[in-house]
């Protein structure tokens, strides 16, 4: 059976407990204790929740100048509960939300572009730097 997922816009009870099973990959993760202050620190946010076991299995975030640019810095769906759609949903609200800005960004890797695009974004050229080093000072 289908577990149910609500998907909200509020932190309101949200703990670091209930952000376990994130950043699949990184060299570094950041600590539940960190990921809240993320989210707490964006403009805008969606959680996807469990409502069995009442944690979260979804999230993504914006960070945004209030006027013309958002940024999607991060988008991610726990292992055990990818392939569910729940990662499409998330996309599909924040890009709902920041409907009105003239341009919503994301930086992601060439394998993610096709799920990007079936969202309705567009492929484009981008630059970075990834500074492992200032997670673990955090």
């Amino acid at each position: 059976m289908m577990r149910a997922i609500r998907y909200t816009d509020s932190l309101d009870g949200i703990t670091p407990g209930m952000l376990d099973g994130f950043f699949d990959g990184w060299a570094k993760r950041p600590s539940p204790q960190m990921h809240l202050r993320v989210l707490q620190n964006s403009q805008s946010v969606i959680l996807g929740i469990d409502d069995q076991s009442v944690q979260v299995v979804g999230f993504i975030n914006a960070i945004s100048d209030g006027v013309l640019s958002a940024y999607i810095p991060l988008l991610e769906v726990r292992g055990d509960f990818r392939g569910r759609g729940i990662g499409t949903e998330l996309t599909r609200r924040m890009l709902a939300k920041l409907k009105d800005f003239y341009m919503i960004d994301v930086l992601c890797d060439p394998r993610m572009q096709g799920f990007y695009e079936r969202c309705g974004m567009t492929p484009a050229a981008g630059m970075m730097i990834r500074n492992p080093a200032a997670v673990a000072k955090l």
